[in-house]
């Protein structure tokens, strides 16, 4: 049950940010061929009367598209006709594709609005690392399984250095991939040690297999916020979380590991971990709309953004970006970036 909630929770986002992108078109007067929840066969259908648009059901009833009429290079486009995607001025068509990523910042305003007129204050900034360094969870086979350390172990010293918290040890432990590392730990009040740990070399950087206790945000209620003031911070909260996903990106980065990016099941996993509570699962479902809206704005070909950046061209040239030359950008883009949805994938599900 709580993975179908979780799916549910996710699957209702992407189709508020397709409905995003439907009904811009629609005020635009482009005619939409399809809007589609879910994938695989379709399972039913629905055409209302007077509408060019086929509603249908998938099989899998996870994530959703909508086909716009012209869209697609492929298609044989008749120049004079008015609702097709290519036929229409460049603002209508920007707006458009903006309108998929503004509807997923919308979710999260009326979710955050929601909170702030019940009362509830959702915090933005990270909690600060847990103090001491305290193991949560030890994986199998690990290096860190295999020197000895246990589920509750104090981390106090790697390499001949203090250890306060995770920040302390993943600094000290990212240079160290395959070579030879005394860590020492204490364990019901007892220091145990030197250990030997060999780290892993997980995309050039060291890993030991262990997972650190961390500190739990706090969501704490108190009087309903003013109309006004909770406006304000329905607006102001999705751009501070946004702020924050972009540095923990920035992070991965620097450390060049994949290690926080999930994939659709680690999303569900994640997800479905929080359907215990109402408030945790709302909380959830603001920090996922927001980073869709996020990734999806990001400058990368196959996303909106690839697209805006293409239309962004054509502003400011008042000339349109070779069609050809944009068609093949954005498949090479969907290949890598299903390649990498793939991978990823596959991480979550054998992990």
């Amino acid at each position: 049950m709580n993975i179908l909630l979780a799916i549910l929770g996710i699957s209702v986002l992407v189709l508020l940010h397709e409905a995003g992108h439907y009904f811009s078109a629609r005020a635009f007067g482009m005619r939409v061929l399809r809007f589609s929840v879910g994938f695989g066969p379709t399972i039913a259908k629905w055409q209302p009367e007077g509408s060019p648009t086929v509603f249908q059901i998938g099989l899998i009833p996870f994530l959703a598209y909508v086909q716009i009429a012209g869209m697609n290079p492929a298609e044989d486009n008749d120049p004079n006709d008015p609702s097709l995607y290519p036929n229409k001025g460049v603002f209508a068509r920007f707006f458009t594709i903006f309108a998929g990523p503004f509807a997923n910042y919308m979710v999260a305003s009326l979710l955050v609005l929601g909170f702030a007129l019940s009362g509830y204050r959702l915090e933005t900034t990270p909690p600060k690392p847990l103090e001491p360094m305290i193991v949560e969870q030890v994986q199998p086979d690990s290096p860190a399984d295999k020197a000895g350390v246990k589920a509750g172990d104090v981390v106090r010293e790697a390499d001949g250095k203090p250890v306060r918290h995770v920040l302390d040890l993943i600094e000290i432990t990212s240079p160290r991939a395959g070579k030879p590392t005394a860590y020492m730990v204490e364990r019901a009040g007892k220091r145990i040690g030197p250990l030997n740990v060999v780290p892993d070399d997980v995309d050039g950087t060291g890993r030991i297999g262990i997972v650190a206790k961390q500190a739990e945000r706090v969501e704490t209620r108190g009087e309903p916020m003013p109309i006004a003031q909770a406006i304000g911070y329905s607006i102001r909260l999705p751009f501070e979380l946004t702020m924050e996903q972009l540095v923990g990106l920035t992070q991965m980065v620097k450390r060049r590991t994949t290690e926080g990016f999930v994939g659709p099941v680690g999303m569900v996993k994640i997800v479905a971990s929080t359907t215990h509570s109402p408030v945790p699962f709302a909380r959830m479902m603001i920090l996922i709309t927001v980073a869709l809206g996020m990734f999806n704005l990001f400058p990368l070909p196959a996303l909106d953004g690839g697209r805006l950046v293409f239309l962004g061209y054509e502003i400011i040239t008042k000339k349109r970006a070779n069609e050809r030359i944009e068609t093949m950008v954005h498949t090479v883009g969907l290949v890598f970036l299903l390649c990498m949805i793939a991978l990823v994938t596959f991480r979550d599900v054998a992990g």
